[in-house]
């Protein structure tokens, strides 16, 4: 992700007009969460929530839904999603990995790392299997990183402590630009 963000550096510094977002390090990414993410779910939930499950990419859903939900619920507690493979926010070296979306190999600028209670690690391996259960079971054609995140709210909901808790997983990917990865290149699926 480093080399990415370099090149769109570069390309702005020679593109007049250009514009780069940088979701990163950009206030703008929480602030939306913060207003629109956040309040949708505590007003889906009827403020039921009890656990949030989110992939950490940019940190921006991190950071401005969990900023919002815990100022209404301080007990709510914050799972964040990592690969294994690039466990940085778990203190580990960044790695190559296959979880696109999540696990950009360093600490996003954006990201509050206060507001997590707990990190899971979790394998491609873990991803797949779980994306293409939802697709066969569920019809639910989610991307990878969606595929990480369930994986940890299931782990999550495995817990007794968690027994009859409400726990909200944010699926933030669709399959369809996956479709040719390693995710989706097994016979049972091809034959759906």
């Amino acid at each position: 992700m480093p080399g990415a963000i370099a090149r769109a550096n570069e390309l702005i510094a020679s593109i007049p007009g250009a514009f780069f977002p940088q979701q990163f390090s950009n206030p703008a990414n929480p602030k939306i969460h913060y207003e629109t993410t956040g309040p949708e779910i505590w007003s889906d939930t009827e403020g039921q929530i009890d656990v949030l499950v989110v992939g950490v990419g940019t940190g921006g859903t991190l950071t401005g839904a969990g900023r919002y939900l815990k100022q209404q619920k301080p007990s709510l507690k914050i799972v964040a999603i990592e690969p294994v493979k690039s466990a940085v926010l778990s203190g580990k070296p960044s790695g190559v990995h296959d979880l696109q979306g999540i696990g950009a190999g360093f600490i996003p600028d954006v990201l509050r790392v206060d507001l997590i209670d707990e990190i899971i690690q979790v394998t491609e391996e873990q991803a797949y299997d779980i994306g293409r259960r939802l697709a066969r079971e569920e019809g639910i054609l989610s991307g990878i990183s969606t595929g990480a995140v369930v994986a940890g709210a299931i782990e999550v909901a495995r817990r007794s402590q968690y027994r009859d808790r409400l726990i909200v997983a944010i699926q933030a990917s669709g399959g369809e630009r996956y479709l040719s990865t390693a995710m989706f290149e097994t016979p049972e699926l091809i034959s759906l």
